[in-house]
């Protein structure tokens, strides 16, 4: 099962944290940012030192890397793919060259929900291998932009509807064929004239097709979201006896195919429990194809 907090908990420490940046007279740029904040620093002596909450500290004194103070940090890099940026593009793959697995979250002008835990890579020929997968919210907090991406998919609209809120059983007309089209863990979404704003109406947990005795219809939970926890349908918007169109979207992380986007920005995070050692990143590669919508 997915981590879905994974891109969040990333954003959340790229953005929170605040850096101590260092200048290179090589590069005549600054093109490191460290996780330590020092109350102040003095080179001396060829060696490093800084002063925090009153307490003097030697730096590149031990193997430990990325522990400053007693805390441990995780090493992140942040690069971007933007070969041919005038043509929508899927990206795929990511192909480390490194001697270690990192956490990836991937982003795009047209997507943002992109993720590889490191725990997905395969080692392949002494590179770590992973597809891109989509971690995009669907169920009661699906963004509407995922309706634009060929991610809602139509199905008909229903003759009636009954059953309670854990198990609503929606039916449509003998001529429609459900069974083929959507699966047991899809999440569906119906529309009311003039059919113009999807409305979330729960997870598939059941198909029932029996067209010789008259059968065929979807049954649906209401009550909880993608995550399992609790959702109480609006008020104002209980599920129609009839006449509504019903929508479906796949499992976005089962069905996922990468990122679709110009460009693809990616930050990889070097998980804490690594991050104390030596690890070499040389080159990230993805594996990218044109979209032809």
């Amino acid at each position: 099962m997915l981590d879905n907090s994974l891109f969040e908990e990333t954003k959340k420490y790229v953005m929170s944290q605040n850096y101590t940046l260092t200048y290179s007279e090589t590069s005549q740029g600054f093109p490191s940012f460290y996780s330590y904040e020092p109350d102040w620093m003095i080179g001396m002596n060829q060696f490093f030192y800084t002063f925090n909450g009153g307490n003097l500290y030697r730096h590149n004194t031990n193997n430990n890397y990325n522990t400053y103070y007693g805390d441990t940090y995780p090493s992140t890099i942040t690069s971007i793919f933007n070969e041919a940026p005038l043509e929508t593009k899927i990206f795929k793959t990511l192909n480390l060259e490194s001697d270690e697995s990192w956490d990836a979250v991937l982003t795009s002008d047209i997507q943002t929900t992109g993720e590889i835990s490191e725990q997905w890579f395969e080692k392949k020929e002494d590179a770590w291998f992973a597809f891109i997968r989509s971690d995009g919210p669907t169920g009661a907090n699906t963004d509407e932009s995922q309706f634009e991406l060929r991610s809602l998919n139509g199905i008909s609209r229903s003759t009636s509807v009954g059953g309670a809120a854990a198990a609503y059983e929606i039916n449509f007309a003998l001529t429609i064929n459900i069974g083929s089209i959507v699966s047991v863990g899809d999440y569906l979404y119906y529309a009311i004239p003039p059919y113009e704003v999807p409305i979330f109406a729960g997870q598939i947990i059941g198909i029932n097709v029996n067209k010789v005795n008259g059968v065929n219809q979807l049954v649906v939970n209401s009550t909880q979201d993608q995550q399992g926890d609790p959702f109480t349908p609006p008020a104002t918007n209980p599920i129609p006896i009839q006449d509504a169109y019903f929508l479906y979207i796949k499992n976005p992380i089962a069905e996922s195919h990468g990122i679709l986007g110009h460009y693809c920005e990616f930050t990889l995070t070097l998980p804490v429990g690594k991050a104390t050692n030596p690890t070499e990143l040389f080159a990230v590669e993805s594996e990218v194809m044109k979209s032809f919508p």
